[in-house]
């Protein structure tokens, strides 16, 4: 598919991992359709990847098996470096089930493009207004600890927006989404906006529905009448 001409794509997003509960997740907003679909890939108890820029979808299941494998968030990114002839278009944010972080954007990136990493997160983002967006991100992410990793990640991108977010006003996000997981094979929040005006705060607004029933649809997978029963005492 061929690249719109005159069209610039603008992403950020944060990665990250609760040290509380070892659950993994991604936040992430970007000014094209689908980014759900294309950019963050989650595997509980291995790690998080979110491959954004030119995106090639295909890094996030080899970074996860690299990591499955053993490799740390630093040894898998060093392997999708060496194996990626087009890595300076990439931008890449790994964290592994111990909380390692790492990131590299390239240089082919959109200004203003970086990444900011600390223990159980990456914040990044490119053609965006200013270090600032990720600077935002990272401050909100750690700010919260005793919240839900769900939670947290939304305040993060919800930070990255308020301090501006994209660089050009003729391209604004057009969607984004939300991606956690816990111990279970399925994850815990997969939420996605797609070709919205304000899918940040549409991405706000479903999961201010969905999270009070979060506990309720993983008690459902194990214990179906536990679970029927908790939401007959509810009505």
């Amino acid at each position: 598919m061929g690249v719109v001409p005159g069209i610039e794509f603008n992403t950020f997003s944060i990665v990250g991992r609760c040290s509380r509960t070892g659950m993994l997740g991604i936040a992430i907003t970007t000014s094209d359709i689908t980014v759900g679909s294309r950019c963050p890939f989650v595997k509980p108890s291995v790690g998080a990847i979110s491959t954004q820029a030119s995106t090639d979808p295909g890094l996030g299941p080899f970074a996860l098996r690299l990591l499955e494998l053993g490799y740390s968030a630093n040894g898998a990114l060093e392997q999708l470096e060496a194996s990626d002839p087009h890595i300076e278009r990439r931008q890449l944010g790994l964290v592994d089930s111990n909380g390692n972080a790492a990131a590299r954007t390239g240089s082919m990136n959109n200004d203003w493009a970086g990444h900011s990493t600390g223990p159980d997160y990456v914040a990044m983002g490119n053609g965006l207004v200013g270090e600032r967006v990720v600077q935002a991100m990272s401050e909100a992410f750690l700010q919260s600890p005793e919240l839900d990793l769900e939670e947290r990640l939304t305040r993060s991108l919800e930070a990255g927006h308020r301090a501006g977010g994209e660089a050009q006003d003729s391209t604004p996000h057009h969607s984004a989404a939300l991606l956690v997981y816990g111990s279970d094979t399925f994850s815990r929040v997969d939420l996605r906006v797609d070709e919205h005006p304000t899918p940040v705060a549409e991405l706000r607004r479903l999961l201010d529905i969905f999270a009070p029933k979060i506990d309720y649809f993983s008690l459902r997978a194990s214990d179906p009448e536990a679970a029927q029963a908790a939401k007959d005492s509810e009505l």
